[in-house]
């Protein structure tokens, strides 16, 4: 009888620890959905992830195709960075085509896209590794479909600088997820007319581009989730970003502005 009452004096007080100890575990452990959640959203992230360069070069990885973006500044500057699968070239002039970058980061595997204005430029050992897209073109490859944008001056001014068709913005679509990079461009009605960007990557930079004022008018137009002003060092040194967040947030606070460090040694 006592090694009854024994038994079930500890089975009790076993029972009693085993719910103190439950009732003692974060909120955190208790919700598998918030946390499943939270581990979707990290995997997400690390599935598109954007490394700047310097003013117009970066390095996206999207699914574990790596893409570099205006490559410049010799193999040195990439040289943290996985070699390329696909590189974009948006222009002729230096900040965009290094044509000694280009050699030095061009791997084996490496496919190049860029408008008949670079290629023409491109000694044959990477015009054998280019496929031309020209505005309003749209390709297939790497998962991907690639469509090339217009991008040019709108000020009389400023025609000099970018001439239309000469070079391209890009979309890049994936499974319903569209990415813009703005290449040197006004706030043109290409740009304008966009539809479903998740992310965008504009310019404005003076008296090459256009004014923050102007980047922004074109972003509450075409309505981009995210945007990260690139390319915004012009004659008179680095545009006003804040101004340009402050614009953009002011008249619609859906589209979230995120600052990157463009400018390293700044």
């Amino acid at each position: 009888m006592k090694n009854i009452f024994y038994i079930l004096f500890l089975t009790l007080v076993i029972s009693g620890c085993k719910n103190n100890k439950e009732a003692g575990k974060p909120e955190s452990t208790l919700e598998p959905p918030k946390q499943e959640k939270e581990y979707e959203d990290a995997r997400e992230k690390k599935h598109f992830t954007i490394n700047p360069i310097e003013h117009a070069s970066m390095v996206l990885n999207w699914g574990g195709t790596i893409i570099y973006v205006d490559p410049v500044g010799g193999k040195e500057a990439f040289s943290d960075y996985t070699e390329p699968d696909m590189v974009l070239v948006t222009d002729i002039h230096g900040d965009h085509m290094d044509i000694p970058a280009l050699e030095a980061i061009t791997a084996e595997k490496t496919l190049l896209f860029a408008p008949k204005a670079v290629f023409d430029k491109l000694p044959e050992s990477l015009q054998n590794k280019t496929t031309v897209v020209n505005n309003g073109d749209l390709i297939n490859d790497f998962e991907k479909t690639i469509e090339a944008i217009p991008m040019y001056n709108l000020r009389k001014e400023a025609l000099q600088y970018h001439t239309k068709g000469r070079g391209n913005g890009y979309v890049l679509e994936k499974n319903g997820k569209r990415v813009y990079i703005s290449g040197d461009t006004e706030d043109i009605p290409e740009m304008r007319n966009l539809k479903d960007i998740d992310v965008a990557f504009v310019c404005m930079n003076l008296p090459y581009t256009m004014t923050v004022e102007k980047a922004a008018e074109a972003v509450l137009a075409f309505k981009p989730k995210t945007v990260y002003p690139y390319h915004y060092r012009g004659k008179e040194g680095l545009s006003d970003v804040t101004k340009f967040k402050s614009l953009v947030e002011a008249s619609n606070p859906d589209i979230k502005i995120t600052q990157l460090d463009w400018y390293p040694e700044k």
